[in-house]
C-alpha cells in the first residue's frame, strides 16, 4: 500500500482507491469500491486484482511477494497453510491470467510466478523504490553507548523474529539488538538485558530510526523484495541478512554487509559481533549500500520504469 501510495501524485491520474483490510475477507464484496469510478487503467496486487478486473480496462498486475510453495509451510500456521493452498492460491492465478500485464519487485519474485502459477507471459522486473531525500545516512558522528543492531519487522515466523532472543544471546558484551512490532504486531519475545522492544513506530519516524542504529539485522526467510533492507541501505547500514529469495539481489555479501543460511543463529551473531568490532568497515559498507540504492533502488526509477509500463500498455 505504501509503495502504490507513492505513485499517487507522481503518475498523472494515478489515484489509491483505499478501503478497510477487514474488507479481505469477503473479497467479493471489493467491487463496491470500484463502482462509478472511471479508469483508463486498473493496477492491482495478484489476490485481489481478479475482483477488480473489468472487461475493456487493460489489468495491471504488480506481485509484491508470493507465499504459495511448500518451503512456507514450514512457517505458516495451519489456518495460514490452509488459505496459501487453496483460495489464495485459487485467486492469484485467475488475477495473473486475466492481466494484461505482470510487473514483480523482484527477479525472485518474477520467478516465483513462472515456477509456482506456472504462468507462459512475460514478467517484467520493476524494483521498489526509496526516498533518497527522506532515507539519508547520519552525520557520522559517533554515538555513545553500545552498538545498536535494529530489527525492523512485524514479530513473525517468516520475518525470524524467533530467531532474536538466541542471537542477541550469542552477542559479545556491548551490543543490544532493539525492535520493533511491526504494523501487524505478532508474539511476545522473552526479555534480555541486550534484547528491547521499541513497538509500533509510524513509517514517518523510520529514517530517524535507522539512522540511530548501526547494522540492520534481518534474518527473514521470504521477501518479495526486502524494503526494511532497502531503506537502512539508504540511510547508510550494513545489513545482516538471510541468504534468501530476493536479498541477495540487494545485498552484496562482503561489500554491503553478510548474508547467512536461513536461520543459522550462530552466524548472525558471529557477523554482527565481527562488524561490532570494526566500525572502520561498517561505515565503508553504509556507504557501498547507500551508492546501490542511489544506482538501483531509487523513487524516481521506480515512478519512471511504471510511467513506461503504463504508457506501454495503454498504447497497445
Amino acid at each position: 500500500h505504501v509503495l502504490h501510495k507513492m505513485l499517487e501524485g507522481r503518475v498523472e491520474g494515478y489515484r489509491v482507491v483505499d478501503y478497510d483490510p477487514r474488507w479481505e475477507y469477503f473479497p467479493f464484496a471489493l467491487p463496491v469500491f470500484y463502482r462509478n469510478k472511471k479508469a483508463a487503467l486498473i493496477h492491482a496486487t495478484p489476490d485481489q486484482g481478479f475482483f477488480f478486473h473489468r472487461a475493456g480496462i487493460p489489468l495491471v498486475v504488480t506481485v509484491h511477494h508470493l507465499v504459495l510453495d511448500s518451503f512456507m509451510r514450514r512457517y505458516s500456521s495451519p489456518l495460514q497453510r490452509i488459505h496459501y493452498s487453496t483460495d489464495l492460491r485459487l485467486l492469484t492465478s485467475l488475477t495473473v491470467r486475466k492481466a494484461t500485464a505482470v510487473n514483480a519487485v523482484s527477479q525472485f519474485s518474477a520467478n516465483m510466478v513462472r515456477d509456482e502459477l506456472n504462468y507462459k507471459g512475460p514478467v517484467r522486473v520493476i524494483y521498489n523504490g526509496i526516498n533518497t531525500n527522506r532515507f539519508t545516512p547520519g552525520d557520522g558522528k559517533a554515538i555513545k553507548g553500545p552498538v545498536r543492531v535494529l530489527f525492523a519487522g512485524n514479530n513473525s515466523l517468516r520475518k525470524g523474529a524467533n530467531l532474536l532472543p538466541d542471537i542477541a544471546a550469542k552477542l559479545a558484551p556491548g551490543i543490544e539488538i532493539v525492535y520493533t512490532s511491526g504494523l501487524r504486531g505478532g508474539f511476545s519475545l522473552p526479555c534480555r538485558s541486550n534484547l528491547k522492544n521499541l513497538g509500533r513506530l509510524a513509517f514517518d519516524e523510520m529514517p530517524d530510526l535507522y539512522r540511530s542504529a548501526d547494522i540492520l539485522l534481518f534474518p527473514t526467510v521470504r521477501e518479495g523484495f526486502g524494503l526494511a533492507a532497502a531503506e537502512a541501505m539508504a540511510c547508510g547500514l550494513p545489513v545482516v541478512a538471510t541468504d534468501c529469495s530476493a536479498l541477495p539481489e540487494l545485498i552484496d555479501e562482503g561489500k554491503g554487509g553478510y548474508l547467512c543460511p536461513v536461520g543459522d543463529v550462530a552466524d548472525f551473531a558471529e557477523k554482527i559481533n565481527f562488524l561490532a568490532e570494526n566500525p572502520g568497515l561498517r561505515h565503508e559498507m553504509g556507504q557501498y549500500n547507500r551508492a546501490k540504492v542511489e544506482e538501483k533502488f531509487t523513487l524516481d526509477r521506480m515512478i519512471k520504469q511504471y510511467r513506461e509500463l503504463f504508457e506501454e500498455v495503454l498504447s497497445r
